[in-house]
């Protein structure tokens, strides 16, 4: 017997239209790279959504083709998101942080059809458009008195005088909501990046657990700012979860320095806000300077590598803000868990919390997971075995796009390349990538622990860990540290720092002080590049 609900396809296009229904005049901020403060609303957004739809069907581009974005997070953005998707096309997000050589090979490989580039992208795209035989429209994301004479770029036109002819009106199409609706592909650390497609199903049911309560908590009642950006994974799905509850977005365009993103903060009451711990860094960097203070950020979502416990300690004791650590992927839409503590955490002594808070989290439903050993076998959630995080749910890649590498997934299961560890209570911790395990004697050492210890010294700007050929340990760590400016820490200082924190076996053997440890587009570490930098490196006799 089936039930006798109605049947209604989960689309992309819905959650604008319901967006400007129910929050029309609810503001959209973004700093512009013309360097003024643009003031929009869901309403806007809706209408300009719909010129963007019409503009691409002015261009006959059929159903399915790829239109790329190699922006920043912005309102012509989140337009392009909604316009792009909803009509039945695939947005695609490219990360101008990569090499042009790169890019260009990713536009092939996806076959986009539209790019549409802010002006600071401009050099990019002069580089690559020769290169980009599939691309017949380029946009460039301005004014008409804004795009420059001669770029030598054909067809380049402006993004507002693309959309300024069009109709506000637009009748979105029913689509199958397994129907393609964005893609974004890996960083490509190793090999050629791949494609995760997503979905209008696995974008909505992400949306709907990103703004859970035990999630990010979005509401009407927020207003938020994702320093995360729009061309990496889709900003965590905070688009599209804003559109679903309504709340305020605040852009910050390519301005993503701690004073500039502590302005937006303040001058328009930021309540959460999402991104990588590098950003954040240099935030605390400037309140610390200026001896400031958050006064309307109650909390803060941060992921894209492990969050140092240094960190996590300043936002909660110093400034009175709650981060929420999280893990994912972009395979996994990106959120896979998010931590929250549970009511009965709630009683518990701070320093009892804050072990639990530096975990990665607990599932969010959708998302299952189980750790394996090298032979496969499941481990116990007793936080103390370790093994190989496989994930599996609706918005997982069941393949990459043009089945690159074949299919990922060993007996339903995706492997995510994370070794971690599960508490009784579902707490997830994620203690190393599986090429960064650390082997010494037979005994694994955790690189992100000996990580955090070295980014806890006040003197400390940055650190890496990694395993150095041993002749008789096989391997033993290092830590490769940036030095915060003007300060004169020595390698027998930050080498006794470790003493009574870590088992004397896990302490490093050796401090290398670098200018810069390379960082990858994402704003994780390169520690493969790092390796290659100290291919000639010789631990201490």
């Amino acid at each position: 017997m089936l039930g006798l609900m109605q049947s209604q396809n989960l689309s992309i296009a819905s959650l604008i239209d319901f967006a400007e229904k129910h929050h029309a005049d609810t503001e959209i901020i973004s700093r512009r790279v013309e360097g003024d403060i643009h003031r929009s609303d869901w309403a806007t957004i809706a209408k300009r959504s719909r010129q963007v739809a019409n503009a691409i069907d002015g261009w006959k581009v059929a159903q399915g083709e790829r239109i790329a974005t190699l922006a920043w997070n912005g309102y012509r953005h989140l337009e392009i998101y909604f316009g792009v998707s909803g009509s039945g096309r695939v947005l695609h997000t490219l990360n101008p942080r990569l090499h042009p050589e790169q890019i260009a090979w990713i536009v092939n490989h996806a076959e986009d059809h539209v790019l549409c580039f802010d002006m600071t992208f401009l050099p990019i795209v002069q580089n690559i458009h020769v290169h980009c035989p599939t691309v017949k429209h380029w946009v460039a994301l301005c004014d008409a008195d804004k795009l420059p004479a001669d770029t030598g770029i054909p067809n380049l036109v402006s993004y507002e005088s693309w959309i300024q002819s069009q109709p506000p009106t637009y009748a979105w199409p029913d689509l199958d909501e397994n129907t393609a609706s964005c893609m974004c592909y890996t960083s490509g650390t190793t090999g050629n990046p791949k494609a995760a497609l997503y979905s209008h199903r696995s974008t909505l049911l992400h949306a709907y657990a990103c703004a859970l309560p035990d999630v990010m908590c979005l509401s009407a009642r927020d207003s938020v700012l994702p320093v995360v950006p729009m061309f990496h994974v889709n900003a965590w799905g905070i688009p599209y979860s804003a559109a679903m509850v309504g709340c305020k977005l605040v852009f910050p365009g390519a301005a993503l320095d701690g004073k500039s993103v502590y302005e937006l903060l303040e001058s328009e009451q930021v309540t959460l806000a999402a991104g990588v711990p590098t950003v954040w860094q240099m935030l605390l960097g400037h309140l610390k300077a200026g001896n400031l203070r958050f006064n309307h950020l109650k909390r803060t979502v941060i992921g894209g590598s492990a969050c140092p416990p240094a960190m996590i300690q300043a936002f909660n004791d110093d400034y009175n803000v709650e981060v929420l650590h999280a893990w994912g992927m972009t395979e996994l839409s990106p959120l896979g868990t998010l931590c929250t503590l549970k009511n009965k955490h709630l009683a518990l002594p701070q320093d009892e919390q804050m072990k639990i808070r530096l975990k990665q989290g607990r599932a969010i439903y959708g998302i299952d997971f189980k750790i394996v050993d090298d032979q496969g076998v499941e481990q116990p959630h007793d936080g103390k075995a370790y093994g190989d995080l496989l994930v599996k749910g609706p918005w997982v890649v069941r393949e990459y796009y043009k089945q690159e590498g074949g299919s990922p997934l060993v007996d339903g299961w995706f492997p995510t390349g994370d070794v971690a560890t599960v508490d009784p209570e579902g707490f997830m911790q994620i203690t190393d990538r599986s090429k960064d395990v650390i082997k010494s004697g037979g005994e694994w050492i955790s690189s992100i622990d000996v990580e955090n210890i070295a980014m806890a010294h006040p003197e400390v700007a940055m650190a890496a860990c990694i395993g150095m050929a041993h002749p008789k340990w096989d391997e033993r760590p290092i830590v490769v540290v940036v030095k915060r400016p003007d300060t004169a820490l020595a390698r027998e200082d930050l080498l006794k720092f470790y003493e009574g924190k870590i088992a004397k076996w896990q302490i490093p053997d050796d401090v290398v002080f670098v200018d810069a440890i390379p960082l990858g587009a994402t704003g994780k570490m390169l520690k493969t590049r790092l390796r290659e930098q100290l291919a000639d490196y010789k631990l201490p006799a």
